[in-house]
């Protein structure tokens, strides 16, 4: 289990001194899942926020061994290491033992980096994948993504006269991960930093392939006030818009039920990406977006075993 003190002593992986934005939620997010691994770690990392705002030539924000990926191929790369490191072992040409992670934000796992990733689930490697979900493709311009919310603005998907915002619901990559049968799947928020840590010991612990959905808030992209994020991050469960909750070995767990029903239009209001959505001709999008995380909140309930509301 997470103990803050002893937490606080160890030396980070993810230094200070990147360039990340104010308010995002990729470096507190990356941080706190590398506090969970104990041995030497290689990390692979997509084209993205989390890349360019950490490895500006000549500098490196990394205490580890880093390898740089193209968007679509951060899984293929790290299980391609880990097969390597394996063969290495076995010949008794390495002794150390090694963990190896992969980080992509959404576009570069929902949607393009998805064909490497489930290929790498599907194979068995013994390897992490962490996906920093902030719901479109920040890096290069705010385009959407199939992580992008319904309604949300984008350049893109622009809020305007002809369509309000992104017109599809997100897609649901964590139960999809859960569907290639693999020992462990979690979802997660930065803000409940202890279930977080305790997600990410848990799949550095399983031996085969373990994937983590992580938010990870963009204040250029969800356009909010930097001190917000926390409450962002704290409102996206409490609405039931995130839930948390893990897959171990094919069993479903919920890890977090609010005391109280919050309205999704809580979580929408701090965003200006969903301003135009409470215009009164656009109200019936909220209705909506309210049905369906209702809906989702129900099929989760059930395949965690627990009684619907």
């Amino acid at each position: 289990m997470a103990n803050l003190k002893e937490l606080s002593k160890k030396e980070e992986i993810l230094t200070g001194g990147h360039r990340l934005c104010a308010g995002c939620g990729h470096g507190i997010a990356t941080r706190m899942i590398l506090n969970a691994v104990d041995d030497p770690v290689v990390v692979g990392c997509a084209t993205g926020c989390l890349e360019v705002a950490t490895t500006i030539y000549p500098y490196t924000a990394w205490r580890c061994s880093f390898i740089h990926n193209a968007f679509e191929n951060a899984a293929a790369t790290i299980s391609g290491v880990e097969a390597a490191y394996r063969s290495l072992k076995k010949q008794g040409k390495l002794k150390e033992n090694f963990k190896f992670i992969a980080f992509g934000g959404d576009g570069g796992t929902y949607d393009i980096g998805f064909q490497s990733l489930s290929g790498a689930m599907e194979r068995g490697h013994n390897m992490v994948y962490v996906c920093l979900d902030n719901g479109a493709y920040m890096n290069t311009g705010i385009q959407r993504s199939s992580a992008t919310p319904r309604g949300a603005d984008t350049t893109t998907s622009p809020a305007g006269t002809v369509i309000p915002g992104k017109q599809q619901f997100r897609k649901d990559l964590a139960a999809i991960m859960a569907d290639h049968h693999i020992p462990y799947v979690a979802q997660a928020s930065p803000n409940n930093w202890k279930d977080l840590y305790n997600k990410a010991k848990k799949a550095f612990e399983v031996d085969g392939p373990a994937f983590i959905n992580v938010m990870a808030p963009c204040p250029r992209g969800w356009r909010y006030n930097t001190p917000d994020i926390a409450d962002i991050m704290r409102l996206a469960y409490e609405t039931r818009y995130w839930p948390l909750f893990e897959v171990e070995n094919g069993r479903w767990k919920l890890n977090y039920k609010p005391k109280k029903y919050v309205p999704v239009e809580e979580w929408l209001k701090l965003q200006g990406r969903f301003r135009h959505l409470f215009n009164p001709e656009n109200r019936h999008i909220i209705d909506e977006i309210q049905a369906e995380v209702d809906r989702r909140w129900d099929m989760l309930l059930e395949r965690c075993g627990e009684k619907k509301e």
